[in-house]
């Protein structure tokens, strides 16, 4: 009994992490205007939402959201903004041909902030949950939007660890400095290019002042067979890259020696080891925030069982 706890913990969790995957689509990452321009904020995928509603909120960058109102997904767009937001007068509604947006008709220097759109979806078992989109953020500048410059290559480490193979995409020179990565393949020997499945491989995205960097981990048995591009969007436009050298295949488990004279060109190679022994040890933090996270909650759903017996046994012992 004093598992059951622990155990009905873990089906909220994983239950959690299902509602967690499933968004709505904003489709801009970002929107920049000057002060005095107009703006709309778009919100698509509200076909499973049960109710004709889609809420929005606004975010400043140190902020908490704030309830901006809610209209219906499509036919007549009114913006019910009796939330006491401060600048609801400035928000309005706009019909489209697909769905109803959100606008702001004089943009000011104080709307600059990331804008997301919500509703309510119901489960199979008859309960409600909320899904969001991934939000839009708003630049109020005189800052002109500047495509990203794009760079790929391989980063495979000295051992290709487990046998895979790593590439480095790197956008910097952009603004905003939002961006958003994708990758393709396509076979050496000819045929369209294709999006790269989420679940071949594994990404980490590394942000840093002035640039942007994404590692994709792939399954080096598919080196000879496809050419890899990244692909980056921004508000600027879609840029591509591709890989300017084949990937290296993976390295035997023990690899010749080398003559002291090939030492000099050992050494990109021990920092792209370096680079992948820090993308192991953040998975490996990961791993462990997350299951100190669920020991913590166990612990705690454990001991307030303990409490609550304790509590009924000494009314026992009263009467």
């Amino acid at each position: 009994m004093l598992f059951l706890p622990a155990a009905a913990l873990c089906c909220l969790c994983s239950a959690l992490v299902t509602m967690a995957a499933e968004q709505l689509i904003q489709e801009d990452l970002t929107l920049t205007r000057r002060v005095g321009e107009s703006v709309s904020f778009s919100c698509g995928g509200t076909e499973p939402c049960y109710f004709n509603e889609v809420w929005w909120y606004q975010k400043k960058e140190r902020g908490t959201f704030r309830v901006i109102g809610y209209m219906p997904k499509r036919g007549s767009c009114t913006l019910n903004k009796g939330y006491g937001h401060p600048q609801k007068d400035d928000f309005s509604s706009m019909n489209t041909q697909d769905s109803c947006e959100l606008k702001i008709n004089k943009v000011k220097s104080d709307h600059s902030a990331t804008y997301y759109c919500n509703c309510v979806k119901v489960a199979p078992h008859r309960y409600y949950y909320f899904i969001f989109g991934s939000g839009t953020k708003l630049s109020v500048t005189d800052e002109q939007v500047v495509k990203p410059v794009v760079s790929v290559y391989p980063a495979a480490s000295r051992a290709h660890l487990e046998g895979n193979s790593s590439l480095l995409c790197v956008a910097s020179a952009m603004f905003p400095p939002l961006v958003q990565f994708s990758w393709k393949r396509q076979k050496k020997n000819g045929g369209e290019a294709e999006e790269l499945p989420p679940a071949e491989g594994e990404q980490l995205e590394l942000r840093e002042a002035g640039r942007t960097i994404a590692i994709r981990m792939l399954d080096g048995s598919h080196s000879d067979t496809y050419k890899y591009s990244c692909w980056v969007k921004h508000e600027g436009g879609t840029v591509e890259a591709r890989t300017q050298q084949e990937l290296p295949a993976p390295a035997a488990s023990c690899p010749p020696e080398r003559e002291p004279a090939d030492l000099p060109a050992l050494q990109p190679a021990d920092l792209s080891f370096q680079s992948q022994c820090r993308v192991k040890l953040l998975c490996l933090l990961y791993t462990v925030l997350i299951v100190k996270s669920l020991v913590y909650c166990c612990g705690l759903s454990l001991l307030m069982m303990l409490t609550n017996k304790g509590a009924s046994t000494n009314c026992t012992h009263a009467d």
